[in-house]
């Protein structure tokens, strides 16, 4: 058929529409790349000042925050790769399996109390390396780690078991460095809280782009985690000299540092220091806010594991009407991720909390919600929960560093954060056991976690009062 006279053909009249299609496409696509552009450096921007702000970039915090954010991107990015492995909680396995995963979570921690921590104290004037060491440590683990995925070879669980147990050494000699960089505006409490903020920002990031590259296979998540270790170690070695440098007086108080507890101030030191080496063997040799604020935490830790195996076994036997087993236990999970965020802001307030009056307060909610949960089995309860566990889990974990970087004597701190963080891991374990031995009988079963609340409240004054315990 003819095309009509003063008409262009119809093909060159289809070329010319697709050519403006794909100029305006261009031109939206150019436009979206840069309003993404724009929205990262903003985002860029707001994050360095968060990190920067109160003096924190003349002090050297900022910087301590930045490799504390590459650190936790890059277990972000380990942690997606090791999914899968022999380090995943076993949903679907019997209760034997899943009394094997809490020994393994116990397995790092076996070396932490009695060698690392000592030893990160030992080379406390050259901390700048002993974190570097642990990065750079765990980035030839990975490197190592993805041809070890890659191949499905046997040496996925040692090679991960290492990287877990420098990751914990991480987080000691990353603590104890805290009170040297600490800007004279800023209370402990915030500083540990804007690090824990930080280090949620890096979580985001890695296990963003380590999903999106572990579609490819997990060996390529690990080595995008081991790229930013090596960044990490790079910051680490960049952190300022005073990292290095011991305090002209180890027990004096940080100016600006968390309130204190009551009368620690004016407490005598000479006897502290003999007392502080029974710690490897129990915590009678902290000082009494310290131990006010451990035990507190440790009824926490044990609310926290027994809610999270508990919770697995609960939801597949009696399930609740329009909640499927999957569906409760993500909204208790992601309950207690809020409450864990809801923590982090709570400490970066001004003024800082107190943090033992704040420890007691969380445990007397953590009770409140474990009544709830036994007088009535239902999901706003089991939510709310949730939410008490990772508020009571964070805040008072940033409360009681506080107190140790406060309290402790500098050249005892690494120690100090090695026991604690044992012993913590050792009641979320205790609380993961009983939540294997208990009935599935919600109203029973919060109930007996109510009781050992109120007992280890009852423990924490008795310790309060009495330091052999």
């Amino acid at each position: 058929m003819q095309e009509p006279m003063g008409k262009p053909p119809r093909r060159q009249r289809a070329g010319r529409v697709l050519r403006a299609t794909g100029a305006a496409t261009a031109r939206g696509g150019r436009a979206g790349v840069r309003a993404v552009g724009a929205a990262s450096r903003a985002s860029a921007r707001r994050f360095r000042a968060f990190v920067r702000a109160d003096g924190a970039d003349t002090s050297g915090l900022s910087r301590l925050t930045e490799m504390h954010t590459a650190n936790t991107a890059a277990d972000a990015a380990l942690t997606i790769a090791l999914a899968g492995t022999v380090f995943a909680l076993p949903t679907g396995e019997a209760r034997g399996q899943v009394a094997l995963f809490l020994l393994l979570t116990m397995a790092p921690f076996v070396l932490l109390a009695p060698l690392v921590g000592p030893l990160l104290d030992r080379f406390r004037h050259g901390r700048r390396w002993a974190i570097g060491t642990t990065l750079a440590l765990r980035a030839f683990l990975a490197w190592v780690l993805a041809s070890a995925l890659a191949d499905r070879s046997a040496w996925v669980f040692p090679l991960a078991l290492g990287a877990l147990i420098a990751s914990r050494s991480y987080a000691v000699a990353r603590a104890a460095a805290v009170p040297r960089l600490l800007p004279a505006a800023v209370p402990l409490v915030t500083a540990n809280s804007r690090i824990t903020i930080a280090g949620f920002v890096g979580m985001l990031l890695g296990g963003g782009v380590a999903s999106a590259v572990s579609r490819i296979g997990p060996d390529w998540a690990v080595r995008v985690a081991f790229v930013i270790y090596v960044a990490a170690t790079v910051l680490a070695i960049r952190l300022p000299d005073q990292v290095d440098s011991a305090p002209a007086d180890p027990t004096a108080y940080r100016p600006g540092s968390a309130t204190p507890g009551e009368g620690a101030a004016q407490r005598p030191r000479r006897g502290l220091r003999g007392r502080l080496p029974t710690v490897v063997a129990g915590i009678g040799g902290f000082p009494a806010d310290v131990r006010w604020v451990l035990w507190l935490l440790c009824g926490s830790r044990q609310l926290s594991g027994f809610l999270t195996l508990y919770i697995l076994f609960l939801s597949r036997e009696r399930p609740l009407p329009g909640w499927g087993s999957l569906a409760l236990m993500a909204a208790v999970a992601g309950a207690a991720t809020v409450g864990t965020a809801v923590g982090s802001l709570l400490g970066n307030r001004r003024p800082a909390p107190n943090p033992p009056r704040v420890a007691a307060a969380l445990m007397i909610l953590a009770v409140v919600a474990s009544v709830l949960a036994a007088v009535s089995y239902a999901a706003w309860t089991l939510i709310g929960l949730g939410f008490v566990a990772g508020l009571f889990a964070q805040l008072g974990k940033l409360g009681l560093d506080a107190v140790i970087q406060e309290q402790v004597p500098e050249e005892w701190h690494s120690r100090t954060f090695a026991t604690t963080e044992t012993v913590l891991q050792l009641w979320w374990v205790v609380g993961g056991a009983v939540a294997l031995a208990m009935p599935l009988a919600p109203g029973f079963a919060f109930g007996a976690v109510a009781v050992v609340l109120v007992a280890m409240t009852a423990l924490a004054r008795w310790s309060r009062i009495h330091p052999t315990v």
